[in-house]
């Protein structure tokens, strides 16, 4: 089960995801320490291990950095559930092994600390706070597949 962190907000862009002075690395665990602090400061102590990001359009838009994407890893973020993605941070997730959902009114249907458990492959978000069943478009097989492998780095050295 994870629990929902929800951004009732469009176009939070990398920057805000990981903030630009940060990019002087790339080590995981310190971009994990400081993902989301320009947007929410209590954002790395609150969230535990699959937690889940649930926002507006255009989630991701800005900088196309894998920084991004590393920092939410890092910070054992499970997934991003959001209206929309920039196409860019979209397939820099998949390419890194990162879920991504993409469900219109997510951040109505959706609350903050709400536990839910996402099937990616049905396309389902059993949300158990509201006892709803929420479905959405599940990502191609191939990209599961990639995002199974661990990134399209190890999934192309596995084929």
């Amino acid at each position: 089960m994870s629990k929902a962190h929800v951004y009732k907000r469009d176009h939070i862009n990398t920057d805000e995801i990981i903030p630009a002075r940060y990019l002087n690395t790339d080590d995981v665990a310190e971009l994990a320490s400081h993902v989301m602090e320009d947007l929410d400061g209590e954002f790395v102590d609150k969230c535990g291990a699959g937690d889940i990001i649930v926002a507006g359009n255009d989630f991701g838009c800005g900088s196309s950095r894998e920084h991004a994407v590393w920092a939410l890893q890092g910070a054992k973020v499970g997934a991003i559930i959001a209206q929309t993605f920039a196409r860019i941070f979209y397939r820099n997730c998949i390419n890194c092994g990162f879920y991504v959902v993409e469900l219109p009114g997510a951040p109505e249907k959706i609350n903050d600390g709400d536990d839910i458990e996402i099937d990616y492959k049905a396309g389902v978000i059993n949300n158990k706070t509201q006892g709803t069943v929420i479905e959405f478009n599940p990502l191609p097989d191939f990209a599961v597949e990639i995002i199974e492998d661990g990134g399209l780095l190890k999934h192309i050295s596995k084929k």
